[in-house]
């Protein structure tokens, strides 16, 4: 195994990728949402019986974290196992470390709060990229994570 997968490189082709604008980073987050709203209703899915089969109320407090706890761990696992959601891959982004390595489960939980507190704050965090000379979004900059727009492939190039 090469010295770079060992420290957890990302691919080539973040040398040649370029910030991530708004309007890629706004369509990737609304395919991801629409994946994610699904793994909660099968996540929703199999607590059902342990409820009763009933809906569950607003007193049961645990609920929303365990919906939380599920969000977490959808975007941890794929930002630490590649940088790519779906919607990421395929609007061409890549999330990496400000170094350009993969980042690891302490980067994501921070990027995943930040986040929240990005959209928490009607979305100006995230509208912060327009702004930002590097094109950053309050979460990328708390996180020390970056969000890459990778070029498109040639046909015949290898993966």
């Amino acid at each position: 195994m090469s010295q770079d997968k060992v420290q957890g490189f990302v691919k080539p082709a973040v040398d040649r990728a370029s910030p991530a604008g708004f309007l890629r980073r706004l369509g990737a987050a609304c395919y991801d949402a629409l994946l994610l709203l699904a793994v909660w209703f099968f996540a929703t899915a199999l607590l059902l019986p342990l409820n009763g089969g009933e809906a569950f109320r607003s007193g049961q407090w645990w609920f929303p974290l365990y919906l939380l706890a599920i969000s977490f761990l959808f975007y941890g696992w794929f930002w630490t196992h590649g940088g790519q959601t779906l919607g990421l891959k395929a609007w061409r982004l890549k999330l990496c470390g400000s170094s350009g390595r993969a980042i690891g489960w302490k980067q994501a939980a921070i990027r995943f709060c930040a986040a929240a507190l990005s959209w928490a704050c009607f979305g100006l965090g995230f509208m912060w990229c327009l702004f930002d000379p590097e094109a950053l979004a309050w979460h990328d900059r708390l996180s020390g994570t970056r969000l890459l727009h990778l070029p498109a492939e040639k046909p015949g190039s290898e993966k």
